[in-house]
């Protein structure tokens, strides 16, 4: 492998997974675990998350369609209830891997998110973390979802990636914490690499490149 390309997801990935706030909120309110996750993943390419990301529908669309969605699973949950939990703790090691990588490889990131106060960087929370202050501008290129109008794990997303940073597909590494958006990208020929743990992703990033990374005291 001729590794010219490390691709980043960017929620789960340098921040810890918004599943681990979706099972907070559900454990907290007495809903069935993954129940979220269960909601998104009905009707995955029309359903109301689908629809945000594609930023095919606003705010308040979005906060109406998830909370039918839910409701016909037994259990209604208002979207604006979620929009919330999206935001996540910066990890730091994994910034450091993408500085390391930066210095070798093109870098880029892919990322699925929405048009809203609650998106990545547009949350509060992450601009005190400087989340995205510290990471954005490391990268060579950024697809965000909201603006391209398609979203992982549609192929169409990787190949716009590969055409930006200027590299074949069996040249890159691609980094994301889920399997399903994992798969595209190995049938098109990246090295995928599905984000678990800091410790094993970099490890795993470690033995394609070569290079070693610290992840300090992240799991």
């Amino acid at each position: 492998m001729a590794l010219e390309a490390v691709i980043w997801d960017f929620g789960g990935v340098f921040t810890s997974s918004p599943f681990e706030a979706f099972n907070r909120y559900e454990a907290e309110r007495g809903l069935p675990k993954d129940l979220i996750r269960r909601v998104n993943a009905t009707n995955p390419d029309t359903n109301a998350w689908a629809l945000f990301e594609r930023n095919e529908i606003g705010a308040g669309a979005f906060d109406t369609l998830f909370l039918e969605e839910s409701t016909a699973l037994g259990h209604p949950v208002r979207g604006a209830d979620v929009l919330p939990l999206l935001s996540g703790r910066l990890r730091p090691p994994m910034v450091e891997a993408l500085k390391a990588c930066k210095a070798r490889y093109k870098v880029g990131c892919i990322t699925n998110n929405v048009v809203s106060e609650h998106s990545p960087g547009q949350d509060a929370g992450q601009r005190m973390a400087g989340a995205m202050g510290q990471v954005m501008p490391l990268f060579d290129a950024i697809i965000e979802s909201s603006k391209a109008g398609v979203r992982k794990p549609d192929p169409k997303i990787y190949q716009m990636m590969c055409e930006l940073l200027g590299v074949a597909p069996e040249n890159c590494v691609y980094l994301d914490d889920l399997g399903i958006n994992c798969k595209p990208a190995s049938q098109l020929g990246m090295k995928a690499i599905k984000v678990v743990s800091v410790t094993q992703t970099l490890r795993e990033l470690g033995d394609i490149t070569g290079m070693t990374f610290d992840p300090g005291d992240e799991p």
